[in-house]
C-alpha cells in the first residue's frame, strides 16, 4: 500500500505519511505536490524553494500556505541551503524559523535536519531526489535527509541514525523511516562514473540487475538504471532499521509529472517540492 496519501481536500497538494500521523498524535511528516499554489510557469503553481529563481513572495506564500495547512505557521518553517553532501544540523529552540523568509537565513551547508523541539516545522526541497524521513515515537526525535545520488553513496541515512543515537538516545529497532516520493528507476540513468560510487557501497540484493528490488539494471554501453530508493532502504537496513519499520514509496517524480516537479522531466527550469516533518506544540 502507498504510504505517501494525497489528500483530497481544496488548498496545496499534500501526500501524508498517514501511518506515521495515525500512530503519532500532534506528529505531520509528508511530502508537497506542485499544484494548489501561487505561481507562474515554469514554478507554477507550488513551488516551495527560493534557489530556482521564483518571485520571493510567490514562494512565501506558497510556505504559509502550506505551514498553515499542517497546522503551523512560517514562523516554525525551518530549513538547510542543501548543497548535495551529507552534514547533518541538530535544531533546537533557538534555530525554529531559519530560513523561513530568505537563503541566506537558512542552515547552511546542510542536507539533513534533526529536532526533538515541539513546534519547529522541518522541510527540505527536491524535484527528483530522493526524501528520507526519520521519527523515534520513544525519544520524540524527528528528521529529514536530503539524498540524490551524492548524499545517498555518502550514506546520509546511515549518518542520521547514528547522529539521533549520540544525540537523543534512540535505539535503531525503535527508529522507523520512510523513503518518499523521486526518481524511480524507471526513469533514472547513469554512467560508470556514478555506479563506480554505488559499487563502492558493497551493498547486495537478490538480482541485482533485475527484479523490483534491484539497485540498478544494466543497460550496457556504460549505462544504467539507478534505484536510489531501493540503495536507501538497504543502507537503513544496514544501520540497523528493522524492515517492517521501513515506509517506501511507490511515486516516481518523473512518471507522475502532472503531480510532481521533475528536474530531469522539465529540462532542468523547474519548481520544488518539500519534504516535512513536525510535532505540533502541545
Amino acid at each position: 500500500m502507498e504510504p505517501f496519501v494525497k489528500q483530497d481536500r481544496q488548498g496545496p497538494g499534500l501526500f501524508k505519511l498517514k501511518a506515521w500521523e495515525e500512530l503519532e498524535d500532534g506528529l505531520t511528516a509528508g511530502f508537497s505536490g506542485r499544484d494548489g499554489g501561487e505561481g507562474e510557469a515554469p514554478y507554477d503553481c507550488l513551488n516551495l524553494a527560493f534557489h530556482v529563481g521564483d518571485r520571493p513572495a510567490d514562494v512565501m506564500a506558497n510556505r504559509k500556505l502550506v505551514a498553515e495547512a499542517l497546522g503551523f505557521t512560517l514562523e516554525d518553517w525551518t530549513c538547510g541551503e542543501q548543497v548535495h553532501d551529507s552534514r547533518i544540523a541538530v535544531i533546537g529552540e533557538g534555530d525554529r524559523g531559519k530560513g523561513s523568509l530568505d537563503r541566506l537565513s537558512a542552515v547552511q551547508d546542510t542536507d539533513g535536519l534533526l529536532t526533538n523541539v515541539p513546534g519547529v516545522l522541518l522541510t527540505s526541497f527536491y524535484a527528483d531526489c530522493v526524501p528520507l524521513y526519520f521519527w523515534d515515537p520513544v525519544q520524540k526525535a524527528a528528521g529529514l535527509a536530503h539524498a540524490g545520488w551524492k548524499g545517498t553513496v555518502a550514506e546520509i541515512g546511515r549518518k542520521m541514525i547514528q547522529r539521533m543515537i549520540s544525540e537523543y538516545g534512540s535505539r535503531p529497532e525503535n527508529i522507523r523511516t520512510a523513503i518518499g516520493p523521486s526518481i524511480g528507476p524507471c526513469c533514472y540513468e547513469v554512467d560508470d562514473r556514478v555506479m563506480a560510487r554505488v559499487r563502492d557501497l558493497g551493498l547486495s540484493a537478490p538480482g541485482n540487475d533485475h527484479g523490483p528490488d534491484a539497485l540498478y539494471t544494466d543497460k550496457g554501453n556504460g549505462k544504467y538504471m539507478l534505484n536510489l530508493k531501493e540503495i536507501n532502504r538497504h543502507i537503513m537496513i544496514k544501520a540497523g532499521i528493522l524492515t517492517d519499520h521501513i515506509e517506501c514509496t511507490s511515486w516516481c517524480t518523473s512518471c507522475r509529472n502532472d503531480l510532481f516537479f521533475s528536474y530531469r522531466k522539465d529540462g532542468g527550469t523547474t519548481g520544488r517540492m518539500a519534504s516535512w516533518i513536525g510535532m505540533r506544540k502541545r
